[in-house]
């Protein structure tokens, strides 16, 4: 992730040890990430969402070259649907104002922005889970499942047919380790 990006996620350039520290400290028992893969499976966008007692906050990070395809949207959402059947009442973000890409997504989702010296908190009041909600969490849930097994797949005969070939794979790609 380039400086610039770390610095408008987490407020500062944060250093690869930060970003491990932070990574390693999640509680997975209480806590929910999310990611999004390309068809080579390589990650390409993560929410973390943080449980309190009566908010969840969200975290976004999407790599620039796939921002502005729905990558940020969608792991809102799913963060908030996420939030929302765990019974949580507002959904909060925090990011530096001038952060376009999380505030554009704030501001889509009608989440309430205060704007103070360079720092904006935005908060978003949840509905209720509903049976609706609940049943959308679950076939999301199913779907990405089974769009994880086709990429899988995908990568595995893409590197079968490299290997039967004896093709190179394009430097920097996800077969380089193909010979």
């Amino acid at each position: 992730m380039p400086s610039e990006d770390r610095r408008l996620r987490f407020g500062s350039p944060l250093s690869s040890d930060c970003i491990t520290g932070y990574v390693d400290a999640i509680d997975f028992d209480r806590d929910a990430v999310f990611g999004v893969h390309d068809d080579h499976l390589a990650l390409v966008g993560v929410a973390h969402v943080a449980f309190g007692e009566d908010l969840a906050e969200l975290g976004l990070s999407v790599l620039p070259r796939h921002r502005g395809h729905g990558v940020g949207g969608a792991l809102f959402e799913r963060a908030a649907t996420h939030a929302r059947n765990r019974f949580i009442p507002r959904l909060f973000m925090h990011c530096l104002s001038e952060n376009l890409p999380v505030m554009r997504i704030a501001r889509r989702f009608g989440m309430h922005i205060v704007t103070e010296i360079g720092d904006a908190d935005a908060h978003l009041e949840l509905p209720p889970a509903s049976h609706a909600s609940i049943t959308e969490e679950f076939v999301t849930d199913r779907f990405a499942l089974y769009d994880h097994a086709i990429k899988a797949h995908a990568v595995a005969w893409r590197r079968i047919n490299a290997t039967l070939l004896g093709a190179s794979p394009a430097p920097g790609s996800a077969f380089e380790d193909i010979k």
